[in-house]
């Protein structure tokens, strides 16, 4: 009995004895005291940071970190979180990772700080001592000692971007956009706790925590002197003892209580603090690293696979786009204010158009697909491209699509900023000069890339300025007197656009400009039946432009619902009866230009008539009435399509009496026009007979058009 006795007195002291109480402090100071013991130690300066301790203790230092702070109560700071705000910890690590020694420390650096922003639940960028490091490790980007690590410089923007969208207040003080006494961060005073923090709730000074560890450690720390490495564990005890010289690789003079940079404790700063480089010009460059220049594919071959710098690249665009579209004043104001958002995405749009190569086809660029930012660049780089000059275009219209889509997500403030950067750099700073120079092949290019932003462009606030950058601000009707040097002064790209419609030159454009209409309207009795030679070849040609001017309408229909058209014309007594008619400086190159249909080359015929046609399907009562009515009346010297196609007619069948054989050689160009003749040599006439062909399919769409638009308006 006395031995089960002893043996459950035994058993109960076991259960009461109490387990030893983790000291996570010594712990967090032993793994940083074995990183900066490396580099008193080391030998070998071709070692990669991987291949040394550093990562795993670095880990450690993480964990200790997030385990202590559930331990606490809410709001209050730990010892080994203390510590590394007292001893800088970040800004050396922030040193260590600019030197890049070992080998691949900026990608552990990067690391450790994205989890150590990721992982944490207190609000650690409020802290000075995390803050301006975390600004240091930033402004990396710029430096060229060694290939940016952009996977891992990713996660942290990825962090900063994500915090900030939790506490949109945060984002002026993180591009510190306020003065330097408006911030809030202080620092502490020399000899006591440093965690001096910014409130987000507008409170400035320190906070300091009610379990902080003794005063007597910090002190014994800062009395070690310094290494030949500038940094060291501190030493216990309190015994200041000199660190042996190292062979390692020398570093910046720097201990735990300094960091580069930053002056003695009580000394005054003389560096204002850069703003070259911040979050927002970090994200733009990550955003451009799918893009490369020939020089730099010995580089790539060295860094990250082109598929993952593409990967980089998206998820740093997102990244923008969820920073841009914060619903918060102060961030709005924020990425509108000097943070340089606006004029480093239209300097880089720029710089994208100024690289397509001035030997593209313009038929190249007209005939390229809508290029989405998300999906641009998916191929591979070994691929080669159907055309020279894809590549530069793809990468213009994806940036170009980013800044759309930024545009019309953003908030209002932010969407109007971009839009007038983008219109005075782009618009008016690169793509207005090649307008108007006099280089017949710039013109082309210059205007079908023009055709690529009206087709691409969706953002009310970008269409906008484009609208005004082509039509102009002016909202008055077009005076007779503006066709002449009046409108050149005005609105100069407008008339050059217009004219270059009727220039001297008839090698065609393709379609370069998509906001214009069609002028046209004619019935079917009006090409003289010895003109037509459709019905010899058995066409159903009539049917097909029904079924074409059908869906065309109702989509013109669709976009111009929402332009507030009325839906009748105004009656003729509401009308000033003094006033002149002008048709417009516009109309007026059409209408030229159809009036010679009979002389001019079948590519410029087509594209005259398709334009007029696309006119004429625009559901504004007047142009219906101006372009489709033959029985409208006119004042002496005014005309309308009509009248111009009754002209036209009139010249036909005078000329059609010199050409011998006329129908016969009519049928051969239409037949060879449809590809059923190999060629069409010794016709004489033939631009003449082209033209007859052009004007007789012109005036069944038109026919066909009349018809499919008083269909639409009968049931009404």
């Amino acid at each position: 009995m006395a031995l089960l006795g002893r043996l459950g007195a035994l058993l109960q002291r076991a259960v009461e004895t109490e387990e030893p109480s983790l000291d996570l402090l010594a712990a967090f100071t032993e793994h940083w005291a074995g990183i900066t013991h490396y580099y008193l130690e080391t030998t070998d300066e071709n070692k990669s940071a991987k291949e040394t301790d550093i990562p795993w203790r670095l880990k450690q230092m993480l964990d200790i970190l997030v385990y202590e702070e559930k331990q606490q109560a809410a709001g209050d700071t730990g010892p080994c979180l203390e510590y590394l705000l007292q001893h800088k910890i970040l800004e050396t690590l922030g040193t260590l990772g600019k030197a890049e020694y070992p080998p691949g420390m900026r990608s552990q650096v990067f690391l450790f700080f994205s989890r150590l922003l990721g992982q944490m639940r207190c609000p650690l960028l409020h802290y000075l001592n995390v803050h301006r490091p975390v600004q240091k490790l930033l402004q990396l980007g710029s430096d060229a000692l060694a290939a940016e690590p952009e996977k891992e410089a990713l996660q942290l923007v990825a962090v900063l971007c994500a915090k900030i969208r939790q506490d949109p207040a945060l984002l002026p003080h993180i591009l510190e956009l306020l003065p330097k006494q408006e911030l809030g961060w202080l620092p502490a005073p020399c000899g006591r706790d440093p965690v001096g923090r910014w409130d987000s709730a507008g409170s400035q000074g320190p906070t300091w925590s009610k379990h902080r560890p003794p005063l007597g450690l910090f002190s014994r720390a800062r009395a070690r002197p310094v290494g030949r490495a500038g940094i060291g564990p501190p030493v216990p005890g309190g015994a200041a003892t000199e660190e042996p010289s190292a062979p390692g690789r020398p570093l910046p003079a720097l201990t735990e209580h300094s960091s580069p940079g930053e002056p003695a404790c009580g000394a005054p700063s003389s560096e204002p603090a850069s703003t070259a480089a911040n979050l927002v010009t970090s994200l733009l460059s990550l955003c451009k690293s799918k893009q490369w220049d020939t020089s730099e594919l010995v580089v790539a071959a060295m860094c990250l696979p082109l598929w993952q710098k593409r990967k980089v690249a998206l998820k740093a665009q997102e990244n923008l786009l969820l920073l841009a579209t914060v619903d918060h004043p102060a961030a709005a104001l924020a990425l509108t204010g000097s943070c340089a958002l606006c004029p480093l995405l239209a300097g880089h749009l720029c710089a994208l158009y100024h690289a397509i190569p001035p030997t593209v086809s313009p038929a190249d660029v007209a005939a390229l697909q809508t290029i989405s930012w998300r999906v641009q660049g998916s191929s591979s780089a070994e691929e080669e491209s159907p055309f020279p000059g894809q590549a530069e275009l793809e990468a213009f219209f994806a940036w170009l699509d980013l800044c759309d889509h930024l545009a019309r997500e953003a908030a209002p403030v932010v969407s109007a900023a971009v839009s007038g950067a983008v219109a005075q750099r782009l618009f008016r700073g690169s793509l207005q000069p090649q307008l108007l120079q006099m280089s017949e092949q710039g013109v082309l290019l210059s205007t079908v890339v023009l055709t690529g932003l009206v087709k691409q462009i969706r953002a009310p606030a970008l269409l906008r300025e484009l609208v005004g950058f082509v039509l102009g601000a002016g909202r008055e009707p077009e005076a007779p007197e503006d066709a002449g040097q009046r409108g050149h002064q005005q609105h100069p790209l407008c008339s050059h656009l217009i004219e270059r419609c009727n220039h001297l030159s008839d090698e065609p454009a393709p379609n370069h400009l998509p906001a214009a209409g069609a002028v046209s309207f004619s019935f079917l009795c009006l090409v003289p039946s010895e003109a037509k030679t459709s019905a010899y070849l058995e066409e159903a040609g009539y049917d097909t432009y029904v079924h074409d001017a059908s869906g065309l309408f109702q989509e013109c229909c669709a976009n111009a619902s929402r332009w507030g058209w009325p839906q009748a014309p105004l009656a003729l007594e509401s009308c000033t009866p003094a006033a002149s008619f002008h048709e417009g400086h516009f109309l007026k190159v059409l209408f030229d230009r159809l009036g010679r249909i009979l002389d001019q080359p079948y590519a410029v015929n087509l594209q005259v008539t398709s334009v007029l046609s696309r006119l004429a399907l625009f559901p504004h009562p007047h142009l219906h009435e101006y372009l489709l009515d033959p029985y409208l009346p006119l004042a002496p010297g005014c005309r309308t399509l009509f009248s111009v196609l009754v002209r036209v007619i009139g010249d036909l069948m005078q000329r059609t009496h010199r050409v011998p054989d006329f129908t016969a050689h009519l049928l051969l160009v239409r037949r060879w026009l449809m590809g059923l003749l190999p060629e069409a040599q010794g016709i004489s006439h033939r631009t003449l007979l082209e033209g007859v062909v052009v004007l007789e399919e012109f005036c069944k769409e038109l026919a066909a058009i009349v018809f499919v638009k008083s269909a639409a308006e009968g049931p009404a």
